[in-house]
């Protein structure tokens, strides 16, 4: 019994270290797409609230000045996992394949998820730019949207959920003196 236990904290020890190791090196996972960052919630410049529902975001479009931080405060009213994930087309599709390992892998089902296998995968789905809620969860998401990238959107990439529709346009405008 102890040996399995030390086994089972082993396990998780090196797939959490791992799995920082991978998030800090690739927020996003497209070196290339600079989207912007994790946001300063003492800059917070407006909040926006979102909800995630049966294959839909609301509001379903963003219109974001460049350089704005925004706090997302987003609630699942649905009754599927839904993903909130900032992104540009290229990253979407990247993290789509992810989602999948996780969903073939049982870290998650469509109605829940489970911390527990995705941490001895580790899989945790911690990336800044994105949040992953089961039904009825809340989660807060502040980003800066200082990067360069034209073509950045929101998307929930459970497998089925992009296709069908569930993503939200981004419209970058440039940014304005006060």
């Amino acid at each position: 019994m102890f040996q399995s236990s030390v086994a089972k904290i082993a396990l998780a020890s090196f797939g959490a270290a791992t799995f920082a190791t991978v998030s800090l090196a690739d927020v996003g996972h497209d070196a290339d797409a600079n989207i912007g960052q994790s946001g300063d919630v003492s800059t917070i410049d407006r909040v926006i609230e979102v909800d995630m529902g049966e294959m839909y975001f609301t509001p379903g479009s963003y219109d974001i000045k460049q350089g704005e931080t925004i706090k997302f405060v987003m609630v699942n009213t649905g009754r599927a996992v839904h993903e909130f994930n900032i992104g540009t087309d290229a990253m979407q599709d990247a993290h789509l394949r992810e989602m999948t390992t996780m969903l073939r892998g049982g870290m998650m089902s469509t109605r829940e998820l489970y911390h527990d296998k995705m941490l001895e995968a580790g899989m945790m789905h911690a990336d800044a730019n994105a949040r992953l809620l089961a039904p009825g969860e809340s989660a807060e998401l502040v980003w800066t949207f200082s990067g360069d990238a034209e073509d950045i959107l929101i998307a929930c990439n459970v497998p089925g959920h992009r296709e069908a529709g569930m993503e939200a346009a981004i419209n970058m405008m440039p940014a304005t003196d006060s």
